[in-house]
């Protein structure tokens, strides 16, 4: 049965499996000397990742090594890319929506700023003539 690639990435064991070969092929006891589970589970995983495809095993006398083969992760990148995308449009259009918010904001502040510079101007005119009365009605 010939399963897929994204098969074999949903499983974090199997993910940790292609990073340990992603860069040089290791043989299996390498392999299952880095995971506190047992060789058995460990050769399940590597089923699972030879049947996606992305793994080849090969004998190398009396070891067999295991060579990652990333050509199909292609698929999941390019999966992952149409929604990245999408996320992208998304963040600009909520990037321009704030810049909006944040103009109409300073403006409203603006125009508060002017109302209580007018209201303060107002007051203190209407303290100076307050005091004027007062000085008038000393003399």
């Amino acid at each position: 049965m010939r399963r897929d690639v994204f098969q074999a990435i949903a499983d974090p064991t199997r993910r940790d499996i292609i990073n340990l070969i992603a860069y040089e092929p290791l043989n299996i006891n390498t392999i299952a000397d880095n995971f506190n589970i047992s060789r058995p589970a460990i050769s399940q995983q590597m089923k699972i990742l030879i049947e996606c495809g992305l793994v080849e095993v090969k004998q190398q006398g009396r070891e067999r090594y295991c060579e990652a083969k990333l050509d199909d992760l292609r698929l999941v990148a390019d999966w992952v890319e149409q929604y990245r995308r999408l996320w992208a449009e998304r963040f600009d259009l909520m990037d321009d929506l704030l810049e909006v918010m944040q103009t109409e904001e300073l403006k409203a502040d603006g125009k508060k700023t002017e109302k209580k510079k007018k209201h303060n101007k107002k007051k203190k005119h209407k303290n100076k003539d307050h005091g004027s009365d007062k000085k008038s009605n000393h003399n």
